[in-house]
């Protein structure tokens, strides 16, 4: 993929659902709901203050995030779909230390706009 977001956009590949259970109702996948996380591959070098500084983003590739369900705009490229969207439709980053353990909470610190 030689595609590069420009501002403060990412590229993100869903997460894939996780495997059918035995005695498990299957749902035809036009029915199904697409998962709302996944992985950020690729993402812009920020947004331009009113001073002309560029502000980094707070994800970064290889985090894994959260996003709204209308998040974004689907693209395909080479056969594969990705989604390209703003950072403010990132909901959560999820931890790498934390993807393991279940009820977890964790504390953000916000940014200075």
């Amino acid at each position: 993929m030689n595609i590069r977001p420009l501002h403060d956009r990412l590229i993100v590949q869903r997460s894939e659902e996780s495997a059918q259970r035995a005695g498990a109702i299957i749902i035809p996948d036009s029915a199904k709901e697409k998962p709302q996380h996944g992985k950020v591959l690729a993402a812009g070098l920020g947004k331009s203050g009113k001073d002309g500084n560029r502000m980094p983003l707070d994800v970064k590739a290889g985090d894994t995030i959260l996003f709204g369900k209308y998040s974004g705009q689907e693209i395909k490229v080479d056969g594969v779909d990705y989604l390209i969207m703003k950072e403010d439709d990132v909901l959560a980053v999820e931890d790498a230390d934390s993807a393991g353990q279940s009820g977890a909470t964790t504390s953000t610190t916000k940014r200075s706009s």
